[in-house]
C-alpha cells in the first residue's frame, strides 16, 4: 500500500510545501518536527507531556532498541507505540547514524554538522584516525558493531536492520545506510555512497519480503540520500535512490542524511530535493535548530528529527524567541517571570524562571523535565507556525521576522 501524502500548499518560487501525511496511527500535518525518543522514551517526559507539547510523531533508535531491551521483546510488547504508550505515528531510524557516531566520530566530539570558516576547505582532508578507538567496522555487506553496553559483537546488514525495524513496528522506517563523517575525503565518500545505494536496494527487497509475511498495519520505507557535502555525489545519490525499484515497488519517501556544513546545508538540501519525486515526503535526519528548520522547509523538507530540544533542556539551555538562554545564569535566580510570557506550554503557565533555575542549581530531576517541556513545545510549535505561514503566503516575512529577533 502506497503512503498517502497530499501536498496542500506550496511556497511561491521555492521548493517548500505544506501537506498531510497519513499513517495507520494518525495523520501528520507537514512540515512537522519529529520528537526523538531514542530508547522508546522521550528523555525526562512521559507520553502525555509529549503530546500536550503539540508533538505529532516520535522517532526511536533502531540500534539502541536492538541492544536493549531487544527488538523481539519490543514486538512481544505490541510494538514500539504500544510499549511506550504512544498512540500517534512513530518512526525508527536504520542504525546507519551509529556507523558514524560509533565509528569516525567516536571519542572525538565530531558533529555531523561541520562548522566551516575557510572557503578553501569545502571538502576537508580526511583526518588521521588510525589510533582512535572505534566501535564499528564497515564491510561491503554490513557493519560489525561492538556494543557500548557489554562489548558483545553484533553484525548488522541491510536485511537485519529491516528485520529489526519490522519487529519494532513503527509506521515509517528507513533503509540501512552509511552516514559518513564530514571529515572524510571525496574518495571515501564515493565508496560509502556506493555501499549505501547497494544497501538501499537490499533494504527495499527485504522490506517487501517481510510485508508479504506479516499482515499487521502497513509500514512505509524511506530510502536515504547520502553524498556528504559534494554536489555531484548528492545529486547522484538523489537520482539513484529515487529510481531504485524492486518488483515494481519504490521507496515510499526519502531521508536526507549524512554530514553537512552549517554554511552550505541549504544548498545540499536543495540539490537533493530538486531531484527527488515531489509527490513523496522528505525527512531531514538529525537536524533541528530553528534557523535550520526554516532552511529545510524552504527547500522542500517535510519532516525533521533532532535530540536537541530535550538534550539542551536537561542541561539548562532553553529556547526563546529572543534566542537561547542558560537558566543557571545569575540573572535568572530572582526572575519571577515565566520563560516566555506568551507561551502556553505547561512550564510557562505554572512556573517562573527563578523556580526552574533553583531546580537546576539543586540538581532536582524536575528541572530537566520542565525545561524539556518548554523546548519541545517551542520547536514543535515553531514548525506549526511556519506551516501556517505557508498557507497565509507570508513564509518569507515570518522567517525574516523570527530570525532577526532570534539571532540578536
Amino acid at each position: 500500500m502506497a503512503l498517502d501524502f497530499n501536498i496542500e500548499k506550496k511556497i511561491n518560487g521555492k521548493l517548500g510545501r505544506a501537506g498531510i501525511l497519513k499513517t495507520a496511527h494518525g495523520e501528520i500535518e507537514t512540515p512537522a518536527f519529529v520528537v526523538v525518543g531514542t530508547k522508546a522514551t522521550v528523555k525526562s517526559l512521559n507520553p502525555d507531556q509529549v503530546k500536550e507539547a503539540g508533538t505529532q510523531v516520535v522517532l526511536a533508535n533502531t540500534y539502541h532498541l536492538y541492544l536493549q531491551p531487544g527488538d523481539e521483546i519490543v514486538k512481544k510488547n505490541g510494538g514500539l507505540g504500544k510499549m511506550m504508550n504512544w498512540s500517534g505515528p512513530t518512526m525508527t531510524d536504520s542504525g546507519g547514524f551509529q556507523v558514524f557516531s560509533l565509528g569516525a566520530a567516536y571519542g572525538k566530539g565530531i558533529s555531523k554538522v561541520l562548522q566551516v570558516t575557510d572557503p578553501n576547505l569545502l571538502i576537508p582532508e580526511r583526518f588521521d584516525d588510525s589510533t582512535a578507538p572505534k566501535l564499528v567496522k564497515i564491510g561491503q555487506d554490513g557493519v560489525s558493531f561492538t556494543s557500548h553496553l557489554d562489548g558483545s559483537i553484533h553484525y548488522i546488514t541491510p536485511e537485519k536492520s529491516i528485520q529489526i525495524q519490522h519487529n519494532l513496528g513503527a509506521d515509517m522506517i528507513f533503509a540501512f545506510d552509511e552516514c559518513t563523517s564530514p571529515n572524510e575525503d571525496l574518495k571515501y565518500q564515493g565508496e560509502a555512497l556506493d555501499r549505501t545505494h547497494n544497501w538501499a536496494e537490499r533494504s527495499l527487497r527485504e522490506h517487501l519480503k517481510l510485508e508479504k509475511e506479516d499482515n499487521k498495519f502497513p509500514q512505509y520505507l524511506f530510502g536515504i540520500v547520502q553524498g556528504g557535502r559534494d554536489e555531484q555525489l548528492r545529486k547522484k545519490s538523489a537520482k539513484i535512490i529515487s529510481e531504485i525499484e524492486v518488483d515494481g515497488n519504490k521507496f515510499d519517501g526519502f531521508g536526507i542524511g549524512g554530514s553537512f556544513a552549517k554554511e552550505d546545508m541549504s544548498t545540499a538540501v536543495k540539490w537533493v530535493n530538486e531531484i527527488l519525486p515531489e509527490e513523496k515526503p522528505r525527512h531531514l535526519l538529525g537536524i533541528g535548530e530553528p534557523e535550520d528548520l526554516f532552511m529545510g522547509i524552504e527547500n522542500g523538507v517535510d519532516l525533521f528529527d533532532c535530540v536537541l530540544p530535550t538534550r539542551l533542556g536537561r542541561n539548562g539551555t532553553i529556547y526563546t524567541k529572543d534566542g537561547k538562554i542558560h537558566i543557571t545564569n545569575a540573572e535568572y535566580r530572582a526572575d519571577i517571570l515565566p520563560i516566555e510570557n506568551d507561551c502556553d506550554c505547561y512550564t510557562c503557565k505554572h512556573y517562573t524562571k527563578s523556580y526552574i533555575a533553583h531546580l537546576f542549581r539543586g540538581n532536582e530531576m524536575l528541572a530537566g523535565t520542565l525545561a524539556s517541556i518548554h523546548n519541545v513545545h517551542f520547536i514543535v510549535n515553531l514548525v506549526k507556525k511556519i506551516r501556517e505561514s505557508i498557507f497565509n503566503d507570508n513564509f518569507a516575512e515570518f522567517k525574516a521576522q523570527f530570525l532577526e529577533r532570534y539571532s540578536k
